[in-house]
């Protein structure tokens, strides 16, 4: 048995997925970072297969994977040979690198629209037969659609300026899993609102699919909410919150342009009132592009609260935390839990895995909580649907 993965998107996370997994194929590597590792899964880890990989950089099209990561990790990493049978495809770009230094071409310029492109990428994953779709592209501006025909309208009319690249893919993943009866996982780790549109998640469910999303949550985001849970839990009244990240990668570089950094400000400030019960002033995005961090981020956190007898207390948190293969490490769980949920006839979303998973966990209008408690609920749904065997 085998998870087939495409990657949409081979910058530093899809890399990072893409090695280790060859690497801990290989034995060469503990699966340290992936939350689910000491469980026993219906997939192992070493069944998950990379069959595709999808970028609009001219720089990576038409490379292999191999020639892709030795380039931005092989200082730091081996990278197993393996990864040469893969090579890196034209995608969708629909302006996701807009403003950004690279010579940037999708396949809707190509082909001459958004609706050719995707009927192109479907043609090629019935070939591919992908269980999983990961979305790890750069950060990009995205609006939901809610309703199926305004997406299907933006599709047909070729509407650059209102479709997004992730919405594209999120289409071109319903169609294959329409035309073909085969399920799909999409699992999409950027900020573009997906698990939390009506008009996907009504079409993932049409097609016995299943997506999740939205935002992985690796870093900060899911310390800041474990410790605002702390002072929910002992009722301490919490005055602000200060955190901010700064890094030296492409996502950090896409986020210095105000409306991308928008779209992840608000997935990271959607925690704070989920799960106090009130919204107490805060200060939660990313705040800055230093190249010379690379991929270690440089992240700093405030919190200030009150306490018994009206006195104050005070936490300062200071991190460097290696960004991609932290978010790499939770593709590995949601890779097999996806073509799983299907399996067991699960579609359209599930909000018990994208609550520990994600920043802004889908469906639409569902809760953040605490990572701490949403572990524990996650292990008690798994083991309910028979993913995690007893």
């Amino acid at each position: 048995m085998a998870v087939r993965v495409i990657l949409v998107g081979q910058g530093l996370v899809a890399t990072h997925f893409a090695v280790g997994i060859e690497r801990i194929k290989r034995g060469e590597l503990e699966p340290y970072g992936v939350p689910l590792a000491k469980y026993q899964l219906v997939y192992d880890i070493k069944d998950i297969e990379l069959v595709g990989s999808y970028d609009v950089d001219e720089e990576k099209v038409g490379k292999t994977v191999y020639e892709v990561a030795k380039k931005a990790v092989g200082d730091i990493l081996p990278v197993p040979e393996t990864l040469k049978s893969i090579t890196v495809r034209r995608g969708i770009h629909l302006g996701s690198l807009r403003g950004l230094p690279f010579k940037a071409k999708g396949l809707e310029d190509e082909l001459g629209s958004v609706r050719a492109a995707i009927e192109a990428l479907v043609e090629e994953w019935k070939k591919l037969q992908p269980d999983v779709v990961m979305i790890v592209a750069t950060t990009e501006p995205a609006k939901p659609f809610h309703k199926v025909e305004d997406l299907v309208k933006a599709v047909e009319r070729d509407d650059r300026d209102r479709l997004s690249a992730s919405h594209a893919y999120a289409y071109a993943a319903y169609l294959y899993a329409k035309d073909t009866g085969r399920s799909v996982a999409l699992v999409n780790v950027i900020p573009s609102p997906l698990a939390r549109d009506d008009a996907i998640v009504k079409l993932y469910e049409e097609a016995k699919s299943i997506v999740l999303g939205d935002d992985g949550a690796t870093g900060a985001t899911p310390l800041t909410a474990d410790l605002l849970e702390h002072l929910a839990e002992r009722n301490r009244y919490v005055h602000s919150i200060a955190q901010f990240n700064i890094g030296g990668n492409t996502d950090f570089l896409a986020l210095t342009i105000p409306e991308r950094n928008k779209m992840k400000e608000e997935t990271k400030s959607s925690i704070v009132k989920d799960i106090l019960g009130y919204d107490a002033p805060h200060f939660i995005k990313p705040t800055g592009y230093l190249e010379p961090l690379g991929d270690k981020k440089f992240v700093s956190m405030h919190i200030w609260w009150k306490t018994f007898n009206g006195l104050e207390d005070e936490l300062v948190v200071n991190m460097r935390i290696n960004d991609s293969p932290a978010l790499a490490g939770l593709l590995v769980d949601l890779a097999r839990i996806g073509k799983t949920l299907t399996e067991r006839g699960i579609y359209g979303t599930a909000y018990e895995v994208n609550a520990f998973y994600m920043k802004d966990p889908g469906p639409r209008g569902s809760k953040n909580m605490s990572r701490i408690r949403a572990y524990y609920a996650l292990i008690d749904y798994l083991k309910k649907t028979g993913i995690i065997r007893a």
